[in-house]
């Protein structure tokens, strides 16, 4: 589209997520087929998809953005066509996403503690059931220190030779658990208060501040703390328990 109908996405602004626009991609995506039908015509193609008044303003915007384009204007129906089967190719993948994760769904709510996981603000059912899928029942284990170390989070010596410079974590476990940990943690700081506020002291605290990447390695295992008590003591997310006495007085001060 960048090379055909650049101006496309001055029309419509997310291309892909609409219907009026996904068909306009599989009928007349370029300027040369949308003056060919004219303004009547693609207000006609709009309406089969969806049924607003917005057809016949979309498709004056359209015709007018076709007119005044600056695209490549050769090769249109070869490229149409092969935008039309990229098109098929996303749906199927889409529809296969949405299969897949209803299968997950369904999975999930076969646990007796999905229910109390999912009151965690931040952590929704397809991050969740990766997670356990990676993970197994968080019941099993003992206490949460053993699943970091199932994520590789557990820290040794970051050495080299004769030089010593520090800890770090071992990555000596399951890769696809710490990549689902991390995107759950990207989404918790942004949503969840606690981990926010968590995330936020980690990096700015006067001793030994953390950098981003290892704010979040924390806010990761604290998310795994929070599976386990949860599965196990079989309660909903209190924001009141999340943190200790000394991690509160910490947050409190730092506040």
């Amino acid at each position: 589209m960048d090379e055909y109908f650049p101006e496309y996405e001055e029309v419509f602004k997310c291309p892909l997520s609409g219907k009026a626009s996904r068909h306009i991609l599989k009928t007349c995506p370029f300027p040369k087929f949308i003056l060919e039908m004219g303004e009547d015509g693609v207000t006609d193609e709009i309406k089969k998809a969806v049924k607003k008044t917005v057809g016949r303003k979309k498709a004056a915007q359209l015709t007018k953005a076709a007119k005044e384009s600056i695209g490549v204007d050769y090769g249109e129906e070869a490229a149409r066509l092969k935008l039309r089967l990229m098109l098929e190719e996303l749906e199927l993948l889409e529809k296969q996403t949405e299969e897949l994760e209803g299968q997950m769904a369904d999975a999930l709510h076969q646990t007796d503690y999905a229910d109390f996981l999912l009151s965690i603000k931040g952590i929704g059912v397809v991050t969740l059931a990766a997670c356990l899928g990676e993970l197994g029942d968080p019941t099993r284990f003992e206490d949460s220190r053993q699943m970091s170390r199932m994520a590789g989070y557990n820290l040794v010596e970051d050495s080299s030779g004769k030089n010593k410079s520090g800890t770090k974590i071992s990555k000596r476990g399951r890769k696809n658990l710490r990549c689902v940990l991390y995107q759950m943690a990207l989404t918790m700081v942004a949503t969840n208060d606690e981990m926010k506020q968590l995330y936020h002291y980690l990096k700015t605290r006067e001793k030994a501040p953390l950098r981003k990447m290892q704010a979040l390695i924390v806010v990761s295992k604290k998310i795994l703390a929070l599976i386990h008590t949860l599965a196990k003591k079989k309660e909903n997310y209190d924001p009141g328990k999340v943190f200790g006495h000394v991690r509160r007085e910490q947050l409190k001060a730092a506040a």
